[in-house]
């Protein structure tokens, strides 16, 4: 089994080698540091049934590329998505409530971003260090 779910339905732990990865439907959490240094995903997709993505769950994934969020998610964690170098783009889906301190920090090579109005507070650094940003689309800017 690729994935280690406990009984609450919290990802802990990815054990897989897949380059695209779907989070299983039973999941309803990705829990702190589950898949966080993966080098071989490049794209990931996360289904309805999760609310929330932990802290560092995705961190220095570096190959990275594709996030697709589902809109049921409604916290990112502390540093979820830092040091994915090969993102270039993040839409984040309307629900989401909470961005974490740093969550996409490092992404150096991410170039759009866009927030929902859904989005109430977004941590210190949440996206820091960018040599290549050229939008941020926050509210009723889209």
């Amino acid at each position: 089994m690729e994935f280690k779910i406990d009984k609450y339905g919290v990802l802990t732990e990815y054990m897989g080698s897949a380059s695209e990865v779907t989070i299983p439907n039973n999941v309803i959490e990705i829990g702190k540091s589950a898949f966080q240094g993966c080098k071989c995903i490049t794209s990931i997709t996360i289904p309805d049934n999760v609310t929330e993505i932990g802290k560092s769950a995705f961190k220095n994934c570096r190959n990275l590329a594709s996030i697709m969020i589902s809109g049921s998610v409604t916290r990112i964690g502390d540093e979820a998505f830092s040091g994915c170098r090969s993102l270039t783009n993040i839409t984040i889906p309307d629900g989401v409530t909470n961005i974490g301190d740093g969550a996409f920090s490092w992404c150096e090579n991410l170039t759009s971003i866009i927030i929902p109005d859904s989005v109430k507070s977004i941590g210190e650094n949440a996206f820091d260090e960018y040599k290549n940003l050229k939008k941020i689309i926050k509210n009723d800017d889209t």
